[in-house]
């Protein structure tokens, strides 16, 4: 859905309508993030990941494909044309990618955006096959007196970036298929939190078995029974759990950014100002988007 055609009217209970409504009734919003950085010793991380053909795209999904269409020796310019998935490289979900009734890209206010947060470290609590919950955020953030505030952002650091294309121990399949990923009470937990978004250095914000992985790698579906000793049916039954991250928390207007990266270890375990901005697509369900931290050092 856009607001640039015809009427729209936020529905309760979903976080980013309302934040829009504000905005709508009442103007852009004030903010004081000077609690939070000392501007005289600020810096930027990019969280990002590059993107390029090299970049493999995720399971069922056609690859990024760039090339010349105009050359400095004919044409007197240079120019390229991209034809790609949003789904590919960092990327931010909009509500449309699996709410027919959600916003389309362009009609989320920047503000939206950009705001507090923190990058949580679980790498060490997690591995192949993983669930990981809100308590071992919640420990995190203990252990490093930090805390969550309504309408935060939160960044999960998993250690699976170091596995991605273009990294020294770049691996596809621990990448894409066995990163660790939440159920259910993680995403009530975010809810509950009033979480506007989330990122996170993997794929895929849902648990991999929760996605088409599980119909498409019998093995994969094998290994977490023989890690585990229980069947990922009885663990995350569907369809309940199927891409829970996507199809029960976008109708509540809490999205994410998926294949986070580039400085992400820099910044672990600090509250810092963070933002992912996805290109003004009229219509789009997901864009691309460069994802930093700003933080004081």
């Amino acid at each position: 859905m856009s607001i640039y055609f015809g009427e729209w009217k936020p529905r309760p209970g979903n976080i980013l309508e309302e934040f829009l409504a504000e905005i709508r009734a009442k103007g852009k919003p004030l903010y004081n993030w000077s609690d939070v950085i000392d501007w005289s010793k600020a810096k930027v991380y990019d969280l990002s990941q590059p993107l390029g053909p090299n970049t493999p795209p995720f399971p069922t999904y056609p690859p990024f494909e760039i090339r010349w269409i105009k050359t400095v020796q004919e044409h007197g310019v240079n120019a390229q044309y991209i034809q790609t998935p949003f789904h590919i490289g960092t990327h931010m979900d909009g509500p449309l990618h699996f709410d027919t009734a959600g916003l389309d890209i362009a009609s989320i206010p920047v503000e939206y955006w950009i705001g507090e947060g923190v990058i949580v470290d679980i790498s060490d609590e997690v591995s192949d096959l993983d669930i990981y919950t809100s308590d071992m955020i919640e420990r995190k953030l203990k252990s490093y007196n930090l805390s969550l505030k309504p309408y935060d952002i939160l960044v999960i650091r998993t250690g699976y970036d170091r596995y991605a294309w273009y990294r020294a121990e770049a691996n596809p399949v621990r990448y894409m298929l066995k990163h660790p990923g939440p159920m259910k009470e993680f995403a009530d937990w975010l809810i509950k939190n009033k979480i506007r978004w989330t990122a996170v250095d993997a794929v895929s914000q849902d648990h991999p078995l929760n996605t088409v992985i599980r119909r498409i790698r019998q093995d994969i579906v094998n290994e977490f029974k023989k890690k585990f000793g229980r069947d990922v049916d009885e663990v995350m039954p569907w369809p309940e759990n199927y891409q829970l991250m996507h199809t029960y928390l976008f109708p509540k207007g809490i999205l994410h950014v998926e294949n986070a990266g580039g400085d992400i270890d820099k910044v672990a375990n600090r509250r810092c100002l963070i933002a992912g901005f996805p290109v003004k697509i009229v219509g789009a369900e997901a864009s691309f988007c460069r994802l930093v931290a700003v933080c004081s050092d």
